[in-house]
């Protein structure tokens, strides 16, 4: 497919004027028989993973006709944009969590809007070549990857292939391709201020801080620390995984070892939940004894007890930019990155 030096829009994808390219043209310049392009183009497992790769590569490079012989979704759509998640890494890949469910209902409604299919791929990329292949071997027009886990040297690598993709998560330093996410370093100071405003000294930091996106959230809980004039004591910055059980044993170790504190600011609404049970269940009072502050504003945290206060993250107009980049702007590193503002949202987990 061509795309403008100003961008394509996802109505017009298919309107271009293709060149006939046959199948056996395709066959014809891979190497292979007939039939082997047609399984491979189908993603047969009869055909070897470099093989297939080639095809694909062929087959859009020389703009052969993927609807016309394989519906990509729904008749009447104007393009697809598929969404692939790399390994785990914290909670990246967990697609149960209810954050990445809000995530991704955001980016389904764009893509909606825009006429476009949305394909969920099962591939989980753990490298360069993994990440090419992902690129390669789609029909998409675009790909979006939920969190970058350890890929971001490998990102920063397919940006300059020119590949159509977008990334959410962090902005990391030295980064050539496209991310959209939120302003993490301020969620996690704004959630640390509020709590120290309110009296409270012993600040616990309860969540995974491997991921990319926690440790920008605990820096900004350290500035936090630091702008309140509180100490930073090593031993309430708890490892905890994007689980309520997790968390919960993570609290309860903390209880046992005798550690004082009256305030947590969790990595995630699941965190401060698991947290807030293991308080509960050691005959604590929440906010009276401990205040806790989550992270995300997924729904259950309005319907919580108590009701959960917590930093928001606009998935919505995250699901709108991550299409738009797709689909109105250049390629790779043409895109711009976007830091989304987030919002400090007071229930009755903290107490005021």
């Amino acid at each position: 497919m061509s795309y403008s030096a100003h961008g394509i829009s996802c109505s017009k994808v298919f309107s271009v004027s293709r060149r006939s390219t046959r199948l056996e043209d395709i066959a014809a310049l891979a190497g292979v028989s007939i039939s082997t392009a047609s399984r491979a183009l189908n993603d047969s497992p009869a055909v070897n993973s470099r093989t297939k790769q080639l095809i694909w590569k062929l087959a859009k490079e020389h703009d052969y006709p993927f609807r016309r012989y394989m519906p990509a979704g729904p008749i009447g759509a104007t393009g697809t944009i598929a969404l692939v998640v790399p390994r785990p890494q914290g909670r990246e890949g967990q697609l149960d969590d209810p954050f990445f469910l809000e995530l991704f209902a955001g980016i389904s409604d764009a893509a909606r809007d825009r006429g476009c299919d949305l394909l969920v791929s099962h591939f989980a990329p753990t490298s360069f070549e993994d990440l090419s292949a992902a690129m390669t071997t789609s029909r998409a027009d675009g790909v979006i990857f939920l969190g970058q886990s350890s890929l971001h040297p490998a990102f920063n690598l397919l940006a300059q292939s020119g590949a159509r993709f977008a990334v959410w998560g962090a902005q990391l330093p030295e980064q050539g391709y496209c991310s959209v996410g939120s302003d993490n370093l301020a969620g996690g100071r704004r959630a640390t201020l509020h709590l120290a405003r309110l009296g409270r000294k012993r600040i616990v930091f309860l969540g995974d801080t491997e991921a990319p996106e926690v440790q920008q959230r605990v820096r900004g809980y350290l500035d936090g620390l630091e702008q309140a004039g509180l100490a930073n004591d090593p031993a309430l910055l708890v490892p905890a995984h994007f689980t309520v059980e997790s968390s919960e044993a993570a609290v309860d170790a903390l209880l046992a070892r005798g550690e004082r504190f009256d305030g947590i600011v969790a990595a995630s609404d699941l965190i401060a939940l698991g947290a807030i049970r293991s308080l509960l269940h050691a005959g604590l009072a929440v906010p009276d004894d401990v205040s806790v502050i989550g992270y995300d504003d997924v729904p259950f945290a309005r319907y919580s007890r108590p009701a959960l206060t917590t930093i928001n993250q606009d998935t919505a107009r995250a699901g709108r930019l991550l299409v738009s980049k797709l689909l109105d702007t250049g390629a790779g590193s043409d895109m711009r990155s976007e830091r989304l503002q987030t919002e400090l949202i007071v229930r009755e987990s903290c107490g005021g």
